[in-house]
Formats: C-alpha cells, structure tokens, sequence
C-alpha cells in the first residue's frame, strides 16, 4: 500500500510539474535576456549582434541586452554559455572559432557542441585583406610580391594565433609561397583597427564587415575578399576568384542556447530573430557594413554546422602534418 501510495504521489508530482512547466513557457519571456558576445566591443560580431538583438527585443516585450566576455579565442564566453541555466534567459553567439578552433585546439576542457542548442545562423562573412588607404599595395598580387622580396617583413595583423584568420595567412601563404611577419591581436578586429591606423601593421587580415566604417570613410582599402562571390556593397573589392588564388575562407554569427532549453522556448526565440532577420532595417543596415545575410533555422543549422567543422577539421590536421601550423 505506501508502494503504491508513494507512486500515486510521485505522479501527481510529475503531472503538477509538467503543468507548471507549460505555464510558466506560456509566459516565456517575462525577464530580460542576456546575450553572450564571446569578442571585444567594437568589432564586427559585436556590431551585428547588437543591432539584430535591438530589433528581435520588439518581437518579445522584454530587453535582450548584449554582454561581451572575450578571451581563449572565443572559449570564455561560449563556456559561459554552455553551463548557463536552460531556461532560455541566456543565449549567445557563435562564429567560426566558437565552432571550429575551440574544439580542434582543444582549448575548452568541457567544450562540447552537444552542449549547445543551435537557434540560428544569420550571417556568413569572408575574410578579407585590408591596408591604409595610401599603401603602395594596389593589388593582392603587389603584396605577394614584395613579400616575396622580403620574406617575414610585411607586418600582418591576425586577431588570434590559431583562429581562423590565422589559418587564412598559413593557407595564403602556402599558396603563393611567400612568408610575412605574422602579428596577433586578441580580442576581435578593434585591436587590429588601431594597430592599421598607428601604422604598427602594413596590412590587416579581417573582413570587410569589421572595418565597414573605415572603408566608408575612405581611411583604408580592401585589397581581396577570399570568397568566388563579389560583395555587392564592395564592388571595387575583387575576390580571390578574380585574382586567381584559389583560397576562400570566412567567419559566420550563430545564435545559440544551453542544450536543454526547452524546444517551445527556441521556436520563440528563432521566431523573433528570424522576424529581425526579414526586416528591412536590418537588411538595409547589413548591406551597408558589407556582411552577407544568410539565414538557416533550426532545423538546418547543427546539420550545416557538423559538416563544416569536420571538413575544416581535415584541412587543419592536413596542415599541421606537413609542418604549416602547430596544434
């Protein structure tokens, strides 16, 4: 009899539960949401999840403010994000570090993407080369060859010594066989802008994306954007397609949340960044900073996501075996 009393009891507990669970989801969401941007302030993730969280918080009635924590190339924030509470209160973003080398230089000890409940991808960005406006290099191939002339004499400013842009310059440079002096600069594209604009560089490794506003003033150039497909807001830009150099690479934003946020939580949050996403303020606003918009929802995006990180996974270990890059 207690047995079976006791197993009444347990149910009822379950069924008021699960009950106070849809409540309290029907009301989602009744707090501000706490954005995770794992860079500096200032660079150009930190742009557009600042502009398209402004305008997904019209869609929820709430605040969605955005907090940066850089550091470890990413991994800082998106570990915060990966044991925050799943009660759809703290979601974050993530770009091609976060997803790529994070895990492959194993620089998170608990990383696990299954940690993660991927919202959405809402941009994909190429990496770029960038100079001072008056730089003698007009073209891509100026810069090849004078670093041909003087191997490990161009100063390039990267943002993390085994990120991606990293990989782009080790790739660039196993391509055309040239060498250059390799400059990091942690914590997003902001310290790259100074280092442009003091001259403490000759040329910056980035995307047009994170340099739009000294590109519109004309302060500095883009040389290349390693893609096969022109920029529409940067037509003068050529591509590394154009130029003959068969090297394309580039970062992407993510929206993500704990693993076990509940699914109804998600489709809200999806459904209002997928609303902010359609609106013309944001895709006037994205085509003016030179990023290309580029949704897959919920339903794609760990798919898409699995098979990028694998296949750049290859091409990093190709890489390390014949002594281009260290793991």
């Amino acid at each position: 009899m207690y047995k079976n009393k006791k197993s009444i009891m347990t149910l009822a507990s379950v069924i008021a539960l699960t009950s106070l669970s849809g409540a309290v989801l029907a009301d989602y969401p009744e707090r501000d949401i706490r954005v995770i941007v794992p860079w500096g302030a200032g660079g150009g993730t930190d742009g557009i999840v600042r502009k398209l969280t402004s305008i997904a918080e019209d869609s929820l009635d709430v605040s969605m403010y955005a907090e940066n924590i850089e550091g470890g190339v990413s991994a800082t924030g998106i570990g915060q994000l990966m044991s925050a509470r799943p009660d759809g209160y703290t979601i974050g973003a993530l770009t091609y570090d976060s997803l790529v080398t994070v895990p492959w230089q194993a620089m998170l000890p608990s990383y696990d993407i299954d940690k993660l409940k991927l919202i959405a991808r809402v941009t994909s960005e190429p990496d770029a080369i960038v100079v001072d406006a008056n730089s003698d290099y007009q073209t891509i191939h100026d810069l090849i060859e004078a670093a041909k002339a003087d191997p490990g004499e161009i100063r390039v400013a990267i943002q993390n010594l085994g990120g991606r842009v990293h990989l782009a310059i080790l790739q660039l440079q196993e391509l055309t066989g040239t060498e250059f002096r390799i400059v990091s600069y942690p914590g997003g594209a902001a310290p790259q802008k100074e280092a442009i604009l003091s001259d403490e560089v000759d040329v910056a490794l980035t995307s047009l994306g994170d340099f739009s506003n000294l590109l519109e003033d004309g302060t500095v150039r883009g040389l290349v954007e390693f893609s096969d497909t022109q920029n529409p807001t940067y037509p003068d830009v050529p591509t590394t397609a154009d130029e003959g150099i068969d090297l394309q690479i580039g970062s992407f934003i993510v929206f993500a949340a704990p693993v076990d946020t509940p699914e109804d939580v998600i489709n809200v949050l999806e459904s209002a960044y997928k609303t902010a996403y359609d609106s013309e303020e944001f895709q006037e606003w994205v085509a003016n900073v030179g990023v290309t918009p580029n949704w897959l929802g919920t339903g794609e995006v760990t798919t898409w996501a699995d098979e990028t990180a694998e296949s750049l996974f290859s091409e990093m270990d190709a890489l390390v075996e014949a002594g281009v890059m260290s793991k």
